[in-house]
């Protein structure tokens, strides 16, 4: 299996890209070879600061170009087609890779992934899937920011997408699919949450639950959110900014107070790195979207998250399953 990862994303590129790559081939399973494409003789020097890893699985692909924070995602092919974003998706696409992993611009990889990958048939729009944590088990929440305006055949297809990754990815059988909502009841919301509603209860391939109200999702009694692209960037941006304002005052309070207590483990499931990226879903490949602050770990867990995608074929069943979906 080969990960294609970029390594001009980060802020602080590539030192947390090569850092969690190195980790990768050291902790994930053998068979997996790594692709770092990028800015060849930079990639290389950073890389020469480690040892004790299989070298002989590290590849290297020169791309000298790179995307730049706050440039046009729309020109991205056209002013940089040797950037570290297309020349990796362009490795996958041509066969030559299995997956892909960025943290640079979310707007640019979402759309060089459109036009490289393309999307697959019966996807109008690719949506970025997120995992939260809860107080049960992990939730997967998409739209996450990548389609503001929304109609409700699309939620319709995020969730058929988001129910596939909750089978393949975090191993729930029969997910249940909930609506983000203002109320529980099915005749609460705006005209989109309500048309929206009564599509996925009529919906045979799907394990509706109903409305989910934001003071429900933190419950956990549910595997799959589905909302827009506005409502999913709001409540992820407010997750993560909550989830480091608890571990700080958890830590900064403790040790004030003079405590001895070990908290690591247990503010593991607040850590967004734990989970690694985010799975821009419906494109016909594996695309793992990272922050552009990510840590080592947080790169490294990505490639694991993508190298799971390749194992379960999880792309292959989103394709079988749109191509057999009834209209909702």
């Amino acid at each position: 299996m080969r990960i294609v990862l970029d390594g001009m994303g980060t802020d602080g590129s590539p030192e947390s890209e090569v850092s969690g790559a190195v980790r990768a081939l050291r902790e994930l399973e053998n068979d997996l070879e790594i692709v770092l494409v990028g800015n060849q003789k930079i990639l290389e020097a950073e890389v020469a600061r480690h040892d004790d890893f299989p070298l002989d699985r590290l590849h290297f692909e020169h791309a000298p170009d790179r995307v730049l924070p706050g440039e046009s995602p729309a020109s991205v092919l056209r002013n940089h087609p040797d950037s570290s974003i297309v020349r990796g998706l362009l490795l996958q696409k041509e066969g030559n890779a299995d997956a892909f992993v960025s943290a640079g611009s979310t707007g640019a990889v979402m759309a060089a992934s459109f036009f490289i990958l393309k999307p697959l048939e019966g996807v109008d729009r690719p949506a970025i899937g997120t995992v939260l944590p809860t107080a049960k088990e992990p939730v997967l929440m998409l739209d996450a920011g990548a389609n503001v305006d929304c109609k409700p055949h699309h939620l319709v297809q995020f969730a058929h997408l988001g129910n596939i990754y909750a089978q393949d990815l975090l191993r729930r059988e029969h997910p249940r699919i909930g609506l983000v909502n203002i109320g529980e009841e099915p005749e609460k919301g705006d005209e989109l949450a309500l048309e929206t509603h009564k599509r996925l209860a009529r919906d045979p391939k799907l394990r509706f639950v109903g409305n989910i109200e934001g003071s429900q999702i933190i419950q956990g009694n549910y595997d799959v959110l589905v909302c827009d692209g506005f409502v999913g960037n709001v409540l992820l941006k407010f997750y993560e900014s909550a989830a480091q304002f608890i571990v700080g005052y958890l830590r900064g309070h403790l040790e004030r107070a003079g405590a001895r207590v070990e908290l690591d483990d247990a503010l593991d499931v607040l850590d967004y790195s734990e989970y690694g990226g985010a799975p821009l879903l419906g494109v016909n490949g594996v695309c793992i979207i990272c922050h552009g602050s990510s840590s080592p770990n947080a790169i490294r867990n990505a490639i694991r998250v993508a190298a799971q995608a390749v194992r379960t074929s999880m792309v292959e069943h989103i394709a079988r399953e749109l191509r057999s979906k009834e209209p909702a």
